[in-house]
């Protein structure tokens, strides 16, 4: 999976997020990342908070593993996710 990547911290995930939607979830790939719509508007970081709880809630994860580390203005990001494996990260979101 090119959206996927393991490093010594953890797990990175190359996403396309698309706020201002009816309901998180995945939709799919967008050039080599993983397409996540958002149930939260793009104002006052609340569709990276969104994200963050969302990502925690789906890899039954606490949200402080979680970590955005690009594109906090931006639809592309990159996010570290700590304590979990690529293998389990892929079998969660694809299947969310």
């Amino acid at each position: 999976m090119a959206w996927l990547v393991a490093t010594r911290d953890g797990v990175v995930l190359s996403l396309h997020c698309q706020p201002g939607a009816k309901a998180s979830r995945v939709v799919g790939l967008h050039d080599d990342r993983l397409k996540l719509q958002l149930q939260a508007p793009p104002l006052e970081n609340r569709a990276n908070e969104a994200l963050v709880a969302w990502l925690a809630d789906q890899l039954s994860l606490p949200r402080k593993q979680i970590e955005i580390l690009t594109g906090h203005t931006n639809r592309q990001k990159r996010v570290l996710v700590r304590g979990t494996t690529l293998e389990r990260v892929e079998r969660l979101l694809t299947t969310a």
